[in-house]
């Protein structure tokens, strides 16, 4: 058995999690201090003596959100085949975006400045994508800069996955769309020989 929370503990979790729902169904100029307070049936005091502020409790949402999704990608095996893994790795990404789809939103709503471009510290999301990249260029299975390759899929995924998110897609359209467009995107990155033989392996239509 784990250590009984505090309530100090309890108090900051109601807070972290009317802060996630809140930032991700509100305009964010909304989501006022008083607001979050009174959802999470706390003080406005305790904000600040757990979390100093507005800016740190919003700043635990992001911790959060960009914790979860990285250990949700992290947890993807590795296996000899690149583009299996990365393949595996966009599932894992749809897969943790639907079942957290407040700190999704939050993720990529404003909170969390996400690019695939920039310096990739030690928990980034996209460290596990890099590294599944990396080994495809080595194998020479893809081709191109890795970071291009990394903007390329994620941005692909992100767009399949919100507009999922949103209800523009219905389940089997969703599971349809994902599949195709993940596959092609991939393919669409590898080298010559191995796009080659990829389209020959295709089932005819």
């Amino acid at each position: 058995m784990g250590r009984p929370r505090t309530n100090d503990e309890a108090v900051g979790e109601r807070l972290v999690v009317c802060a996630t729902e809140m930032l991700a169904t509100r305009p964010r100029a909304s989501v006022t201090l008083r607001a979050v307070a009174a959802a999470a049936e706390a003080s406005t005091t305790a904000v600040y003596s757990l979390f100093g502020g507005k800016d740190g409790l919003f700043g635990a949402v992001r911790d959060r959100a960009v914790a979860g999704l990285f250990q949700g990608l992290s947890a993807v095996p590795t296996s000899a085949d690149p583009l299996t893994d990365l393949y595996a790795l966009a599932v894992a990404y749809r897969g943790w975006g639907r079942g957290h789809s407040h700190l999704y939103t939050v993720l990529f709503g404003g909170v969390q400045s996400f690019d695939p471009s920039g310096s990739v510290g030690a928990a980034d999301p996209i460290r596990p994508l890099l590294a599944a990249i990396d080994r495809g260029l080595a194998a020479s299975v893809l081709a191109g800069e890795a970071r291009s390759i990394a903007l390329s899929i994620w941005g692909t995924l992100h767009g399949l996955v919100t507009l999922e998110l949103a209800g523009a897609l219905d389940a089997d359209t969703a599971e349809a769309a994902f599949r195709s467009t993940i596959h092609a995107t991939l393919r669409g990155w590898t080298t010559p020989e191995v796009f080659r033989d990829l389209r020959q392996a295709e089932p005819a239509p």
